[in-house]
């Protein structure tokens, strides 16, 4: 398991990609490659705007209250215990397996917001990652090997236990 060490977590403030106040700005950009959705409410939206994530990782959380249920979904659904602040093996492992079999939606038990990085370092160039930022809007990440570089500077600042 990788821990984030409280010092590192600041480094997590500034979007990984292009910040929209707005999901309909990108739902162009989303129509002929695969991208996957990281948290609630982005998922929710994709759906409400007839997309289907590939994956879609969820935890039914949004700012620390319950959220709305999701559009009905047809495809695999997977479980998976992930604690706030950590990325488990289980938890790649899981984001692995629903890609291969996509589309999927990843039910965590604990808190998502990390798999942003397991799954930058495991999808192809020019894919995309959608992920909220509380308050702001969407962010639009773009897959590509300098983000994957980066992904890799963030992960060998977390602490394997």
């Amino acid at each position: 398991m990788l821990t984030l060490p409280p010092e590192c977590r600041g480094l997590f403030k500034e979007p990984f990609g292009s910040l929209y106040p707005d999901f309909s700005e990108i739902t162009e950009e989303l129509s002929a490659r695969p991208f996957c959705c990281v948290g609630d409410v982005v998922t929710q939206n994709a759906f409400l705007y007839g997309l289907t994530p590939d994956v879609s990782v969820i935890d039914g959380v949004t700012k620390r209250s319950n959220v709305v249920t999701l559009p009905k979904f047809c495809g695999r659904t997977f479980s998976v215990n992930n604690p706030a602040g950590t990325i488990t093996e289980e938890l790649e492992e899981t984001l692995r397996a629903a890609y291969a079999m996509r589309p999927s939606l990843v039910l965590v038990e604990g808190e998502e917001d990390l798999a942003v990085l397991p799954l930058i370092q495991m999808l192809p160039d020019s894919a995309v990652i959608l992920y909220g930022q509380p308050d702001e809007g969407v962010v639009f990440c773009e897959v590509t090997s300098s983000l994957r570089q980066k992904a890799g500077e963030l992960l060998a600042c977390f602490v394997r236990s």
